[in-house]
Protein backbone atom coordinates (compact mmCIF):
# COMPACT_ATOMS: atom_id res chain seq x y z
CA UNK A 1 0.00 0.00 0.00
CA UNK A 2 1.20 3.29 -0.68
CA UNK A 3 0.82 6.36 1.77
CA UNK A 4 -2.57 8.05 -0.65
CA UNK A 5 -4.19 4.25 0.21
CA UNK A 6 -7.88 5.63 1.09
CA UNK A 7 -8.93 2.77 4.23
CA UNK A 8 -13.03 2.37 4.29
CA UNK A 9 -14.91 1.06 6.94
CA UNK A 10 -18.09 -0.80 6.94
CA UNK A 11 -20.26 -1.63 9.66
CA UNK A 12 -21.78 -5.61 9.36
CA UNK A 13 -24.79 -4.08 8.74
CA UNK A 14 -23.31 -1.47 5.67
CA UNK A 15 -21.45 -4.49 4.37
CA UNK A 16 -24.47 -6.62 4.08
CA UNK A 17 -26.38 -3.79 2.68
CA UNK A 18 -23.90 -2.60 -0.05
CA UNK A 19 -21.38 -5.54 -0.75
CA UNK A 20 -20.85 -4.16 -4.24
CA UNK A 21 -20.03 -0.52 -2.48
CA UNK A 22 -17.59 -2.70 -0.70
CA UNK A 23 -16.06 -4.29 -3.28
CA UNK A 24 -15.68 -1.17 -5.34
CA UNK A 25 -13.98 0.96 -2.47
CA UNK A 26 -11.36 -2.68 -1.87
CA UNK A 27 -9.63 -1.45 -5.05
CA UNK A 28 -8.69 1.84 -3.48
CA UNK A 29 -7.90 0.56 -0.29
CA UNK A 30 -8.50 -2.01 2.24
CA UNK A 31 -12.18 -1.49 3.77
CA UNK A 32 -12.69 -2.75 7.79
CA UNK A 33 -15.82 -4.29 8.59
CA UNK A 34 -16.99 -3.51 11.72
CA UNK A 35 -18.77 -5.88 14.22
CA UNK A 36 -20.23 -3.93 17.46
CA UNK A 37 -17.92 -1.31 16.70
CA UNK A 38 -14.39 -3.52 16.48
CA UNK A 39 -12.90 -4.46 13.42
CA UNK A 40 -13.48 -8.15 12.51
CA UNK A 41 -12.66 -8.09 9.19
CA UNK A 42 -10.73 -6.91 6.47
CA UNK A 43 -11.83 -6.98 2.50
CA UNK A 44 -8.77 -6.69 0.15
CA UNK A 45 -8.47 -6.29 -3.90
CA UNK A 46 -6.80 -9.82 -5.00
CA UNK A 47 -4.27 -7.85 -6.57
CA UNK A 48 -3.26 -6.46 -2.92
CA UNK A 49 -3.70 -9.52 -1.17
CA UNK A 50 -1.29 -11.28 -3.40
CA UNK A 51 1.36 -8.44 -3.22
CA UNK A 52 0.92 -9.00 1.19
CA UNK A 53 1.31 -12.94 1.04
CA UNK A 54 3.75 -13.72 -2.01
CA UNK A 55 3.38 -16.02 -4.67
CA UNK A 56 1.94 -18.71 -4.39
CA UNK A 57 3.69 -22.35 -3.83
CA UNK A 58 2.41 -25.44 -4.93
CA UNK A 59 2.29 -28.61 -2.64
CA UNK A 60 5.33 -30.09 -4.02
CA UNK A 61 7.20 -26.96 -3.60
CA UNK A 62 6.27 -26.29 0.10
CA UNK A 63 7.08 -30.55 0.85
CA UNK A 64 10.35 -30.55 -0.88
CA UNK A 65 13.30 -31.18 1.46
CA UNK A 66 16.42 -28.33 0.18
CA UNK A 67 19.82 -30.19 0.89
CA UNK A 68 20.84 -28.97 3.99
CA UNK A 69 23.94 -30.36 5.42
CA UNK A 70 23.51 -29.12 9.24
CA UNK A 71 20.99 -31.84 9.55
CA UNK A 72 22.47 -35.60 10.95
CA UNK A 73 20.28 -38.10 10.62
CA UNK A 74 20.45 -41.75 10.24
CA UNK A 75 17.76 -44.00 9.70
CA UNK A 76 17.51 -47.04 12.78
CA UNK A 77 16.39 -50.93 10.80
CA UNK A 78 12.60 -51.48 11.59
CA UNK A 79 12.00 -54.99 12.72
CA UNK A 80 8.96 -56.07 13.08
CA UNK A 81 7.64 -59.28 14.73
CA UNK A 82 4.88 -61.00 12.76
CA UNK A 83 2.46 -63.90 14.03
CA UNK A 84 -0.02 -65.79 12.17
CA UNK A 85 -3.42 -64.92 12.68
CA UNK A 86 -6.40 -67.02 12.71
CA UNK A 87 -9.18 -65.65 11.18
CA UNK A 88 -11.52 -68.91 11.31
Amino acid sequence: MTSSTRITTYTSREFNQDASGAKRAAEEGPVYITDRGRPAHVLLSIDEYQRLTGPAASIVDMLAMKPDDSIDFEAVPLTVALRPVDFG
